[in-house]
């Protein structure tokens, strides 16, 4: 058997390649349009919860292959909620690609990095399609890892007028402003409340961390013509926010009809969000299969779980990007 060799590329690696928001747009985008057409295949997240009472954490396990990319991947990322009190992110991930024609290990990759900047370029591109051309007013619940992505890369498609955001520990929504002020070069204005953070704003984002569902943002605070994306782990939102949604999008109805987790398990389950009520896969709107926005006056909800594909996408772009440069390390492995 000949040498068997993969790339190692860790956290400072990813940093130091720096992906622009135009290259992680790209990709993201690029694997999105070969989901609506078939083109990947994504298995269900599985999740792993070590000590379930007692920690307050899991691990995700995602799967993908992405045909164009030429690229299948497994990737483990943990989500554990008092790992601030520690100094530590909440998240901890790896990236495993593989050769799908033979099944060689191809690249293993720090994908913390990765796991932010995927589901930020998600949300954006949710916005792209679905929000009105010119939303002024970002509306942010939470400030974990993911949120950063989320604002940075909105802002990018909008540049924004007004962006507020909000999260539960006065520290960290400072924190987390401060940030957004000085890498975009525009103020961000502190809320100490959700109404404030959400009424009348053109984009409202969820990615609160909640240890229980509650329903925090209330249907009755969202604009006309509003776009909203929840995304937390646990339902923040009212069981009626669905009731007043023209278009009700998804990345994957897959991994969104199922399993314990997610901003809308319960509108799931009540029947409020299935395949009657689902407009659309974004991928499929991506790939222009189905129609996005169509008007300026409706409202629309897009809910994304994570895909498997887009820390695929991204995982090949620093490849990609690595190989230019001359960054990472090669490992032998057999």
């Amino acid at each position: 058997m000949p040498e068997i060799h993969i790339t190692y590329l860790n956290g400072p690696d990813v940093e130091r390649l720096a992906l622009t928001d135009a290259e992680i747009l790209a990709a993201i985008e690029q694997s999105l349009a070969a989901q609506g057409r078939g083109e990947t295949v994504i298995e269900p997240r599985v999740h792993l919860i070590p000590e379930p009472g007692r920690i307050d954490g899991h691990f995700n396990v995602l799967r993908g292959y992405v045909r164009p990319l030429k690229a299948a991947g497994v990737k483990v990322v943990g989500d554990f909620v008092d790992n601030y009190k520690k100094g530590l992110p909440s998240e901890f991930g790896i990236l495993n690609l593989f050769d799908p024609e033979t099944g060689t290990p191809t690249a293993i990759v720090d994908a913390t990095g990765i796991t932010e900047m995927r589901t930020g370029a998600v949300t954006a591109l949710g916005a792209k399609y679905l929000a009105r051309k010119g939303s002024k007013v970002l509306g942010h619940i939470g400030a974990r890892g993911t949120a950063y992505w989320n604002v940075r890369l909105l802002d990018h498609l909008f540049d924004f007028e007004e962006i507020r955001v909000h999260s539960r520990r006065p520290e960290s929504r400072e924190a987390f402003a401060a940030r957004l002020t000085a890498d975009l070069g525009k103020p961000v204005t502190v809320t100490t409340d959700w109404r404030s953070t959400v009424e009348g704003a053109d984009i409202v984002v969820e990615a609160s961390r909640l240890s229980e569902p509650t329903p925090l943002l209330k249907t009755e605070w969202i604009a006309p013509a509003a776009f909203v994306v929840p995304y937390g782990t646990m339902s923040a939102v009212e069981l009626d926010l669905t009731d007043i949604m023209d278009k009700l999008v998804v990345d994957d109805w897959g991994q969104c009809k199922g399993g314990p987790f997610g901003a809308l398990r319960e509108h799931v389950n009540a029947g409020k969000l299935s395949e009657a009520t689902l407009h659309a896969e974004l991928g499929q709107i991506v790939a222009g299969l189905k129609p996005g926005r169509e008007s300026e006056t409706e409202r629309n909800l897009f809910w994304h779980r994570g895909l498997s594909t887009s820390d695929v996408a991204l995982g090949v772009a620093l490849l990609e990007k690595a190989e230019r440069l001359g960054v990472g390390q090669r490992l032998r492995y057999a």
